[in-house]
């Protein structure tokens, strides 16, 4: 059996560089492998593409009220349900049921998977367009004053997520961007709910109120949307947990409340449900009962947990598929983490249900995280490079992936760290013809 390397050796020790970096994609191949075209993106894009072929497609006859109606209410249910967490799940186990013998260059696009956030955003931005000409259909046609009052205040709603849903304002105010998208979505909801009863009660046709509510089209694609919507708040409860600090920037969490999630998958968590959510990767123990998160200091949410430990916390809708389970898809994989990007990584290594090589680069790793998750790690992955940032300063990332890739003979590397780094790596890959992956930030 191969010798732990130890997680404190100087670099000399770790495997020899075993080849220079190739060099870059030319041409329109490797142009499509810049981050501004990703997959997230040219979803959007698709999405955007398939309004306006509608829209053209229908210039000649016009569209009435009617017709604005339905096509806003079909973008945003598109937009609401992708992010249903069992829609996220299904889609993630259609395209990880691929076999490895399948060309690469297919699964190299399935794994893509993660990037459904593009269809969100795409279907978001869709639907608030039509809606805008909805709203002006209504004006133009004088319909009843409450039938304008409430598209009026649902376009001041839509317009306000959106405008916080921009990645420069959700990036720098967050707490702001959830809340706006949390309770502006329920109250745009309920807006949508009394839009359609007074258009379907208004418009002609024979028969009762509640016959035509019940053949209403849009009322059951709302039906379906309050459903989605609420899905997670029906398994919302609240459980008890047990933390461990090894330092001051590491809280380890268990819970063991009945529920063991599969590897890959991660639960959002709260102390306060109505405030705030935070998701983190849960690291099931093979054989074990429950499960772990690993909470690092990031922020003022995650620096209270640590410092004032809480004995309860809210959990609520169901586990979550993320990024790293795409590694199905693989035949070996190498996995690079920064800090406690080494959260969503551990269960995958510890599971090993795809051969698998580690980089992680962290401060002081015995110290930060203690000796006992430290040798877990290393015990289930004994050949992996551990770079102390405390004693060897901050590593080039990329040459460290490809070194483990090029060395390991593997398929793919899954990168778990901070954005800038992420997508540094992802990129230093990708524009290499290595297929690459990780979080893309979207929510």
């Amino acid at each position: 059996m191969t010798t732990p390397r130890s997680v404190t050796t100087p670099r000399a020790e770790t495997p020899p560089r075993t080849a220079e970096l190739p060099p870059r994609t030319p041409g329109v191949r490797g142009l499509l492998k810049h981050p501004r075209l990703m997959h997230y993106n040219r979803l959007i894009a698709l999405v955007l593409a398939v309004n306006l072929a509608f829209l053209l497609s229908r210039s000649d006859d016009g569209l009435p009220p009617r017709t604005l109606s339905d096509a806003a209410l079909v973008n945003f249910a598109i937009a609401i349900v992708i992010r249903q967490q069992y829609v996220i799940n299904l889609l993630f186990r259609i395209a990880t049921a691929a076999p490895t013998g399948w060309p690469l260059k297919i699964r190299w696009t399935l794994a893509k998977v993660y990037h459904f956030g593009g269809v969100h955003v795409g279907g978001a931005l869709a639907g608030t367009l039509w809606f805008l000409a909805l709203t002006g259909s209504l004006t133009r046609h004088t319909a009843p004053a409450a039938t304008l009052a409430v598209s009026y205040a649902l376009v001041v709603l839509l317009l306000g997520i959106t405008a916080t849903a921009l990645p420069p304002f959700r990036a720098r105010f967050h707490d702001h961007f959830e809340k706006t998208h949390r309770f502006g979505g329920w109250a745009a909801l309920a807006l949508f709910w009394a839009q359609t009863v007074l258009t379907t009660l208004d418009g002609r046709g024979g028969g009762s109120a509640a016959g035509r509510l019940l053949t209403a089209p849009g009322v059951w694609v709302l039906a379906m949307i309050t459903f989605s919507v609420a899905l997670p708040w029906l398994r919302l409860h609240r459980v008890p947990v047990a933390v461990e600090r090894p330092s001051s920037h590491v809280a380890l969490v268990r819970f063991n409340h009945g529920v063991t999630p599969f590897a890959g998958s991660s639960t959002a968590v709260s102390r306060s449900p109505l405030r705030e959510w935070h998701s983190f990767a849960n690291v099931p123990s093979p054989g074990e009962p429950g499960f772990r998160l690993t909470i690092s200091r990031a922020g003022d949410w995650t620096g209270k947990f640590i410092d004032d430990a809480p004995s309860r916390v809210w959990v609520k809708g169901i586990t979550t598929a993320g990024v790293a389970n795409i590694e199905t898809l693989f035949r070996k994989v190498v996995y690079v983490a920064t800090g406690s990007g080494i959260g969503p990584c551990l269960p995958h290594l510890l599971a090993q249900q795809v051969p698998a090589r580690l980089v992680w680069a962290t401060r002081t790793p015995r110290t930060t995280y203690g000796d006992a998750l430290v040798d877990e790690i290393l015990a289930a992955q004994p050949d992996a490079v551990i770079w102390d940032t405390s004693e060897h300063g901050k590593p080039d990332m990329v040459r460290l992936a490809y070194d483990a890739y090029a060395d390991f003979g593997a398929e793919a590397v899954i990168c778990i760290s901070n954005k800038k780094l992420t997508w540094r790596v992802v990129h230093g890959m990708e524009c290499r013809g290595i297929p690459a992956y990780g979080a893309i930030w979207d929510s």
